[in-house]
């Protein structure tokens, strides 16, 4: 009887697996010290490629609290690929609409926001890619941000 009931359990959990779908999403943070930006501070996110016969939709997304002072944050991205290709792009990432609400999923005291970096983007060979970003507010430091983070997924997801 345990036996019989050992194999059941083993063909359940086999069915089980076999309907879950990995969707390859992979999300990397940085949580901010004391929900600030240095002006100079530079966020790296090093990411591994292991799969390169698909493209990959990129995103960066911030987190901030409802004390955030500007409609957008405004910042550089050098993205370098396991091959060594380097793109560079200003981006000014509105976190505000026209009538001053802020953009994005919020809750009782922050909000999730993000915006598209690449689309698409296929990668030559594995290895790692780089994103840095810098933030270009002309402040020393950026308050109200809780973190920013890249999720990349797999082009269609």
């Amino acid at each position: 009887m345990n036996r019989k009931v050992c194999i059941y359990g083993i063909l359940i959990l086999l069915i089980l697996l076999s309907g879950c779908k990995n969707n390859d999403e992979i999300i990397n943070y940085h949580k901010f010290k004391n929900h600030t930006w240095d002006r100079f501070e530079k966020i790296r996110f090093d990411i591994p490629i292991l799969n390169i016969d698909q493209p990959y939709d990129v995103f960066f997304f911030a987190n901030h609290t409802k004390d955030y002072e500007f409609d957008n944050l405004e910042f550089n991205m050098i993205m370098t690929t396991p091959d060594g290709e380097e793109r560079i792009k200003e981006y000014k990432f509105l976190l505000k609409n026209k009538t001053g609400g802020f953009t994005g999923n919020c809750n009782q005291d922050s909000c999730t926001v993000s915006i598209s970096l690449k689309k698409g983007i296929r990668m030559e060979k594995k290895g790692m890619l780089r994103i840095e970003i810098e933030t270009l507010v002309p402040r020393l430091k950026v308050t109200a941000l809780l973190g920013v983070g890249i999720r990349m997924v797999p082009s269609g997801q």
